[in-house]
């Protein structure tokens, strides 16, 4: 499926000298466009933004837009979520090459051949995933409210979770129910281990432990509190600690800063040894793919609508549940 016409952001286009971020607000008034990043954006994205938040209040954002254009400073995913979300208007992205390694992870036909053992079972798809996936599956469900989604769903029915298996696992230790679980994982989250987040321990023991439940369990276990990316910012706002140790993706600590200046904010380690965890998909976009994006309307998403009926279907599930 092709779901843009060729393009291939022209970056020398862009004159010299070109204040960016006053051209991006220009455009964003000429366009009526609205403009959404998520946490893990680059920070001067971030602060260009009308909103700012996780995928499931992105998604709220999105479903309720009155804008002509969406610019979704994001991954692939989440603009195609919008998309579905809202037929009839422009959505756009920076760099169609943002991915995400959990929708690359689980590509729709391989999904729909996997899900053949397991015939009577509900599909529950992390939002992580691509319209084809959405299509195959019962409901959506994010980090945010997984836990809700799951408990929807009547006593005694057999569920497939994907394409997050840690997140699964956090999920099932949460609900109590038992859940067949596609093998994917987010290469950012996969990173973070028991062993170097306690020697990070050991070294600030008055920090707090906050992690993403896309980590393993065995980090997760270690942690003072686990949540979504949403729920890690509220934390950090509202705990009465002054230290944290940050288990996720280290865009989320731009927001952090804000909401606590006065917080020491201690990005855990990934295993491959870097200080912090940065996505490599989310830092695709720039400020000049962003006013190149908003000045051509490319690299635009496109479905087909057959396709994007099939995928709003288990989207407005999550929505009216959340």
């Amino acid at each position: 499926m092709d779901l843009t016409a060729p393009y291939v952001p022209d970056l020398e286009s862009i004159p010299a000298g070109l204040d960016l971020p006053a051209e991006i607000r220009r455009l964003k008034a000429d366009r009526r466009a609205v403009l959404l990043a998520h946490y893990y954006q680059e920070p001067e994205i971030q602060d260009l933004a009308d909103f700012v938040g996780d995928s499931l209040q992105l998604s709220q954002q999105a479903a309720k837009s009155d804008a002509d254009v969406i610019a979704f400073c994001g991954v692939h995913f989440m603009a195609e979520t919008a998309k579905i979300l809202n037929p009839t208007k422009t959505v756009v992205i920076p760099d169609m090459d943002a991915g995400c390694s959990l929708a690359d992870r689980c590509p729709a036909d391989y999904f729909a051949e996997w899900l053949t053992q397991y015939p009577d079972h509900d599909v529950v798809s992390y939002i992580n995933c691509s319209a084809g996936v959405k299509a195959l599956s019962t409901v959506i469900c994010t980090s945010s409210n997984a836990v809700k989604v799951v408990e929807s769903l009547p006593r005694g029915r057999k569920i497939v979770f994907a394409p997050d298996r840690h997140l699964g696992k956090w999920v099932m230790k949460q609900t109590g129910r038992d859940m067949v679980l596609f093998p994917g994982f987010c290469i950012v989250h996969e990173q973070f281990t028991a062993k170097r987040v306690a020697a990070l321990k050991a070294q600030h023991p008055d920090a707090k432990l906050i992690a993403h439940p896309e980590c393993d369990a065995t980090v997760l276990q270690l942690a003072d509190f686990v949540g979504s990316t949403a729920a890690l910012l509220n934390f950090v706002a509202t705990d009465r600690a002054t230290s944290f140790i940050v288990a996720t993706e280290a865009g989320i600590l731009h927001q952090m800063r804000q909401r606590r200046p006065e917080a020491e904010l201690i990005p855990a380690p990934a295993d491959s040894g870097c200080n912090c965890s940065l996505c490599p998909y989310m830092k695709l976009n720039s400020l000049e793919k962003l006013y190149l994006c908003l000045r051509d309307l490319k690299p635009e998403i496109l479905l087909d609508e057959s396709l994007r009926v099939r995928a709003l279907k288990p989207l407005e599930r999550m929505l009216a549940l959340s």
